[in-house]
């Protein structure tokens, strides 16, 4: 779809049904957060169903929910608007490097201080406990999200033994369906939504075994598979790939 993403919705409105309105009233007034917000979050947010926002994404000409989040964030990085949370769009061309640490470091701040207010001590101490009691812990992730896997099996692998990184996500599977209830996984996944992650959750569940979720949405499908979530709060939008402030909070969160 070609034009503003909001005029066309504006354009749009009246032949909407009444829940995909509510989805229309939300973007209209937080037009910024969907950029931010997994479908399960919007859904929530406008007291709809998943299946709602999907059809209200196809009313607009959109094939899904990643495509009408990446337009929106199209659409407001050309209107000169910023993304807050992150260094993607507060960073300007004509900045002095002065200017630049200084906003990426304030952004960095910002994460930091709303993961803190986020972060419950209880599931903290329920992943530590796990942990401390596993025989086995695997250390998971797919894309960007394997890189963070693999710094916190680099970190733990020097205080304990019994800690496991697989790269691939076939063997990840694998490995999945041969845990037993005295395992943990530790999964690392900003969305919380890829296919391949359900694979290895759903087998590590059938298994037994427990799951520790780092993620930045709690009540994203992975959850479902998970004993504790450890959620930060860096909002990644679609034009970013694997913000920064995201991975500097994996060694915050897991106790470091």
């Amino acid at each position: 779809m070609q034009g503003d993403v909001i005029e066309e919705l504006a354009r749009r409105y009246e032949k909407l049904t009444k829940s995909e309105k509510k989805v229309a009233d939300y973007v209209f007034a937080h037009h910024r957060n969907p950029q931010f917000m997994s479908i399960t979050s919007l859904a929530e947010e406008c007291r709809v169903a998943e299946a709602t926002i999907f059809r209200f994404c196809k009313t607009l000409g959109f094939k899904g929910y990643n495509e009408f989040k990446l337009a929106l964030a199209k659409a407001q990085g050309q209107a000169g608007g910023s993304q807050p949370g992150g260094a993607y769009g507060a960073v300007g061309p004509g900045d002095a490097m002065e200017e630049v640490y200084q906003k990426v470091y304030s952004s960095h701040m910002e994460v930091l201080e709303q993961t803190l207010a986020t972060l419950r001590p209880g599931e903290v101490e329920k992943a530590s406990a796990l942990l401390l009691a596993a025989d086995r812990v695997f250390c998971f992730g797919q894309g960007g999200s394997l890189i963070l896997a693999m710094e916190a099996w680099a970190r733990f692998s020097t205080i304990a033994p019994n800690f496991y990184c697989i790269e691939d996500a076939h063997m990840q599977a694998i490995a999945a369906a041969l845990l037993t209830g005295r395992d943990v996984v530790l999964f690392c996944s900003y969305s919380g939504a890829t296919k391949d992650m359900e694979a290895v959750l759903g087998a590590a569940k059938e298994r037994g075994a427990k799951v520790i979720l780092l993620t930045r949405f709690a009540k994203s499908p992975a959850a479902a598979y998970a004993s504790a979530v450890l959620q930060c709060c860096a909002r990644e939008g679609p034009l970013q790939m694997g913000s920064v402030a995201a991975k500097v909070l994996d060694p915050i969160v897991n106790g470091y």
